[in-house]
């Protein structure tokens, strides 16, 4: 069921409904409705992998009680790794078999050793990478100590399945989510409308902006042979807005949701397109996402605290298995080694945690300096963008090679050709003035105007949506 979809606005009141209306008397028949609700939900897509969720759910809930009850050091580890295995396991099979099985097939045929193998015709499990790694971080710290596990196998169920963020996160720690889901619920008025503008602000971002760009990206990209070096450049700006709108949009009205019902979920996008630098990029943009590589792989690692030379390959480390983690492709494996390369010279000069206050703060207008920052931060994430949006490493290499042909002859080409193109132009720089002057909030809906900009944003989003197909959101092939 896509949040965008008719489906979802009938779906989401009558569970609000029957959540606050007849279920609130009991904290057991709500979580049990969240379970309904959420099965519900993603078995909208394809009923047969709500075997898998229940699997998964099973071994963790088994795994965890296992764990309260085993003091032997060797029987605990034996436990912690079947929870890794068994979600590792079913996560590399769908997602990666077949990237491995033909990348495989590939190097022996190099070496002039032909290899009889035939792929298999896997399809994957919608939001399988963010419920997976929601599981993991339950066991994970289960085994360290730092959460009891509950013995409430339908408020587990609630926790590994909740709607709002089962297919496209946040992924959330169950150190934060599982004590909300085990604990009385009020509503709250107040956190309900914030949740509303949220949904609204995240719709905005995903029809308006995304599924806008979303169609010259796709003729850019497409077609980039034919093109001049000015339209490539757009295609790749249009590009980082897709992405930005589509999956923070999401984002948005998964946590403008989870207030609805009194749940808190982590934010995940913290404004990434106004960092000063790639370190400051990587603590705004999936958040939800590279704080779990920081505390799951990334210290176990060492960290920082070890050698400079450990330290790099830990930074690399993450980086790549990040990358890989987006896809069974190797554009974001080199796309996730780029960011990598991007790191690692504030990572030696210790400059990787500069700026951690937010730009300009107090300020409309950013300082020459704070500007420049910003936009050659924005041009190396575009050209990291690039690799992630191309079908292979060839063809982002290409990409990039007319790219910087300087070839300017005919200017832009999709603004001369195109219908509404300048005015999606527009509406960038529009939606960017809008994001600058609410970066110090979670959404632009506050201060005067409030009302204004609510009725604005609605017409956008009645208007476009009423010209548009209902689209997925990218990260869902994730």
């Amino acid at each position: 069921m896509l949040f965008n979809s008719i489906d979802f606005a009938l779906f989401l009141p009558i569970v609000f409904l029957l959540y606050w209306f007849v279920t609130n008397k009991s904290l057991k028949l709500q979580n049990l409705l969240l379970v309904a609700a959420s099965y519900l939900f993603y078995g909208w897509w394809d009923w047969r992998f709500l075997f898998l969720i229940l699997f998964s759910t099973l071994v963790d809930y088994t795994v965890g009680i296992a764990l309260s009850k085993e003091k032997e050091k060797n029987k605990r580890l034996v436990l912690i790794w079947i929870s890794i295995l068994v979600n590792l396991g079913l996560l590399g099979f769908f997602k990666y078999y077949n990237f491995f099985l033909d990348n495989f097939t590939t190097a022996f045929s190099f070496f002039g050793r032909d290899i009889n193998s035939s792929s298999l015709n896997i399809i994957l499990p919608v939001g399988i990478s963010f419920y997976t790694f929601q599981t993991l971080s339950y066991t994970i710290d289960v085994y360290k100590g730092k959460l009891t596990p509950t013995k409430d196998f339908v408020a587990f169920s609630a926790f590994v399945s909740f709607f709002p963020q089962l297919v496209a996160g946040p992924i959330e720690r169950a150190t934060n989510l599982l004590p909300q889901i085990t604990s009385k619920r009020v509503f709250n008025p107040s956190e309900a409308k914030d949740g509303l503008y949220l949904i609204l602000w995240g719709l905005f971002k995903k029809i308006v902006i995304a599924d806008s760009c979303a169609v010259y990206v796709n003729e850019i990209f497409s077609n980039y042979e034919q093109m001049n070096s000015l339209t490539l450049l757009l295609g790749a700006v249009y590009f980082a807005f897709q992405i930005y709108g589509d999956f923070s949009g999401y984002s948005d009205i998964a946590i403008g949701t989870s207030k609805l019902f009194g749940v808190h979920l982590m934010r995940n996008f913290n404004f990434p397109y106004f960092s000063r630098d790639i370190a400051e990029f990587w603590r705004k943009w999936h958040i939800s996402l590279s704080t779990w590589f920081r505390d799951y792989l990334y210290i176990p690692l060492g960290g920082s605290k070890v050698s400079k030379l450990i330290n790099l390959r830990n930074i690399f480390i993450i980086f790549l298995v990040s990358g890989f983690w987006h896809g069974a492709n190797w554009t974001f494996i080199v796309w996730g080694g780029l960011h990598a390369l991007y790191f690692i010279p504030l990572s030696l000069t210790n400059r990787n945690r500069k700026n951690l206050n937010i730009v300009s703060q107090g300020k409309m207008i950013p300082s020459f300096r704070e500007l420049y920052s910003m936009l050659l931060t924005f041009f190396l994430v575009l050209i990291g963008w690039i690799f992630f949006r191309a079908d292979s490493v060839a063809i982002a290499f290409d990409y990039i090679q007319k790219l910087f042909a300087f070839n300017f002859k005919s200017g832009f080409q999709y603004l001369s050709t195109e219908r509404y193109a300048p005015e999606l132009m527009i509406l960038i720089i529009g939606f960017i003035i809008v994001e600058w002057s609410a970066r110090e909030k979670e959404h632009p809906f506050f201060g005067k105007w409030i009302h204004l900009k609510i009725i604005a944003t609605l017409v956008s989003i009645i208007l476009l949506g009423v010209y548009s197909n209902v689209t997925d959101f990218i990260y869902f092939q994730f």
